[in-house]
């Protein structure tokens, strides 16, 4: 279908109202496709850089997820202005519409300019700085609510000290129940339920908070902590099953691997020491199988050790997959609104001619934020999720798990404390406290400190790119 002549069969009241409407159509889609290609690797990037998917797979996972979350559950009214940074009935109609397209193109250049370098910036912020940098222009400065981007400010520090906390911690908590013990596949399949538990616990409050806060489902505390009770009890239930289906795989695997699990196994392999050999009666010793790949004998704990740690990583990347779904429908359902947000406003303000605080979002707007993002996931998305899962540090399945759950936890209890959060934030910091439970030399400092400058320049970014492209576009329709 041509959408620019939709646009011109349509009834406008505001001049150029044709051309504004295809023009926002293209900058929302620019915008969606920003957020695909530098956002996604918020829920995939741990995923990819842990191996427990490959990228290809993590692109056709994301994509379906992204979209599910967009259009079912994506905001079908949308604030006018973003966060509320100022208020639109202050401005009139036409000013207004250049300014939101010079905020959704000024949020999508500094987006692709920022995905090119690798670097996790937040997409809210973007488009933040570009209204703040519209709403200065147009309406001064004292029209900001600077108590606003106070918080946004301060979110560069709360969001990623409060993910790495608890991703640290809870990291520390997994080797200390689980890897560093004597049997840690004993261990894993005795804790499945509960980390079952608590992962269903903490994403369901994630999609019941911040996920489906669109359906305005209105939960109170009590409810929503009811609801993620139920909903955790019966996954753990469940993972009883898995348990048991995990020891006959494991069982069987270790049979055809030859791996012996006990340590007082007399059996081993028949073999002859170089000194030995061409002896008329050479002295036969019985050694371990060898790990694999490996050329010298290994001592039987570290051959089964290495048997069960592999089984170990397997559980925590499934686990892993299962909150990187949640977390990508969720990214989906919420984050889309950063693009059709102000596509939304400037349907309204071109087909009314006028400004209201509260305008609908018509589907189609959803279906074509969905596609970009998901567009822009499948062609630019392996930059940022490089960066995320290789470039700070070295992760594993379970410190890739560490690192997903850490992250929601920490989005699910500052967002009902009222802090201000960022999700990027939150999962750079997250897998900041991985490397830091290793120790700081895990960590790529020169990355770290490449991705906190982008953070810092992020909002004066988007506004300064937003008063280039008003000053433009208001000299091409004058």
């Amino acid at each position: 279908m041509n959408l620019f002549l939709l646009a011109q069969s349509s009834g406008f009241l505001l001049p150029h109202g044709a051309i504004l409407l295809a023009l926002g159509i293209v900058f929302g889609f620019y915008m969606a496709w920003s957020i695909g290609a530098n956002d996604v690797a918020n829920a995939m990037g741990t995923s990819v850089g842990s191996g427990a998917l490959t990228l290809k797979q993590a692109v056709v996972v994301a994509a379906f997820m992204e979209f599910a979350g967009a259009v079912l559950v994506g905001a079908h009214v949308s604030e006018t202005v973003r966060n509320g940074m100022f208020d639109p009935t202050q401005f009139d109609p036409a000013s207004l519409a250049f300014g939101f397209l010079a905020a959704l193109l000024a949020a999508a250049v500094w987006l692709q300019a920022a995905t090119y370098f690798g670097w996790p910036v937040s997409t809210t912020h973007s488009i933040v700085g570009s209204v703040i940098g519209v709403g200065s222009l147009v309406g001064g400065t004292h029209a900001i609510k600077w108590a606003k981007v106070a918080g946004i400010a301060a979110s560069w520090v709360v969001s990623p000290l409060c993910g790495g906390i608890v991703a640290f911690l809870l990291l520390k908590l997994i080797h200390r129940t689980v890897i560093d013990r004597k049997r840690p596949l004993e261990r894993i399949y005795k804790f499945i339920p509960y980390m079952i538990f608590y992962v269903a616990f903490v994403l369901t409050l994630v999609m019941v908070w911040k996920g489906l806060k669109n359906l305005h489902l209105n939960l109170s505390l009590g409810q929503a902590i009811i609801v993620a009770f139920l909903s955790a009890s019966a996954w753990s239930a469940l993972s009883l099953l898995w348990v048991k289906r995990l020891r006959v795989k494991h069982e069987k695997e270790r049979r055809e691997r030859g791996v012996e699990l006990e340590d007082d196994a007399p059996e081993g392999i028949p073999f002859v020491p170089k000194e030995y050999r061409g002896l008329p009666e050479p002295k036969t010793v019985l050694r371990p199988p060898l790990a694999p790949g490996s050329e010298q004998p290994a001592k039987r704990w570290e051959y089964r050790r290495q048997f069960e740690f592999e089984k170990v990583e397997g559980v925590f990347a499934a686990l892993m997959l299962v909150s990187a779904c949640f977390l990508a429908f969720a990214h989906g359902a919420n984050d889309v609104a950063n693009a059709i947000g102000p596509l939304a406003a400037i349907v309204a303000i071109v087909k009314a001619g006028v400004v209201s605080l509260k305008t609908p979002v018509p589907v189609w707007t959803l279906m074509l934020g969905a596609a970009g993002i998901v567009v822009g996931l499948a062609t630019w998305g392996y930059k940022v999720i490089e960066t995320i899962g290789r470039k700070i540090t070295h992760l594993t399945p379970s410190r890739g798990f560490a690192a997903n759950i850490g992250a929601a936890t920490t989005i699910v209890f500052a967002s009902r404390m009222g802090l201000p959060i960022s999700t990027t934030h939150t999962l750079v910091g997250a897998v900041l406290g991985i490397g830091l439970a290793r120790g700081i030399e895990y960590l790529n400092l020169r990355m770290v400190r490449d991705i906190v400058i982008s953070w810092l320049i992020t909002i004066p970014a988007g506004a300064g790119l937003a008063v280039v492209f008003f000053y433009l576009l208001k000299a091409i329709f004058a």
